[in-house]
C-alpha cells in the first residue's frame, strides 16, 4: 500500500525525481524510524512506474508494436528481385 503522503508519479520523469530525493532522504541518515516505511512504499510505486515505462520504450525499440504484420522483409525482397531482373536483361 502506498503512502500518502505524495501523488503517484505520473511520468518516468516525475517518478525518477522522486526516486531521488527518497534515495537522497534515505542516504542522508535524517529520515525518522516512522517515515523510513511509507518512504520505501512510495520509492516501490515510483520504481515501478519508471520501468513500466522503460519497458515500453524497450517493447517500441524491439519492433513489438508493429501489429501490421510488415517486418521490412517484404521491401527488401522486392528491392533483391529488381535487381535481378534489371541483372537479367543485360
Amino acid at each position: 500500500m502506498a503512502s500518502m503522503t505524495e501523488p503517484q508519479p505520473t511520468s518516468y520523469r516525475e517518478a525518477y525525481a522522486r526516486l531521488s530525493r527518497i534515495a537522497a532522504e534515505l542516504e542522508s541518515g535524517e529520515a525518522d524510524l516512522d517515515r523510513v516505511l511509507p518512504l520505501l512504499e512510495d520509492a516501490r510505486a515510483a520504481y515501478a512506474r519508471c520501468r513500466e515505462r522503460i519497458e515500453a520504450v524497450r517493447a517500441v525499440l524491439a519492433g513489438d508494436w508493429a501489429d501490421d504484420g510488415d517486418t521490412g522483409e517484404t521491401d527488401a525482397d522486392e528491392i533483391d528481385t529488381d535487381k535481378t531482373d534489371t541483372d537479367d536483361e543485360e
